[in-house]
């Protein structure tokens, strides 16, 4: 039973892994592009390294420390690297796309 939460947990991972380095290939601008690996991948990564928790807890004595610090270090540093990257491309003024401004999807639906 435990091979099949493992090897579901290994799956929906990289299924998520894979969604977000899609994104990051076919987003149109930079800021559609970092949300998709930011969001995608914090969940993919946390999916991958639970099933490596499980597995070598349960093939080692005692429990496994290394991926609970490994998650906590990504969940804490993602949305924190996203937030500086965003913050510097709106100071540079970088370019984006009219969908990804918004106010005008809300202008056309009123």
């Amino acid at each position: 039973m435990i091979e099949w939460i493992i090897s579901i947990l290994l799956l929906i991972g990289g299924t998520f892994v894979l969604i977000g380095s899609i994104g990051l290939v076919k987003m149109p601008d930079f800021f559609m592009r970092l949300h998709g690996p930011t969001k995608a991948t914090t969940l993919g990564m946390a999916s991958l390294l639970t099933a490596a928790m499980i597995f070598f807890s349960t093939t080692q004595d005692g429990l496994s420390l290394k991926e609970i610090l490994i998650s906590i270090f990504l969940l804490l540093t993602a949305p924190i690297s996203a937030y500086m990257m965003i913050k510097s491309a709106i100071h540079h003024k970088l370019d984006s796309i009219e969908r990804t401004k918004g106010k005008d999807k809300i202008e056309d639906d009123v």
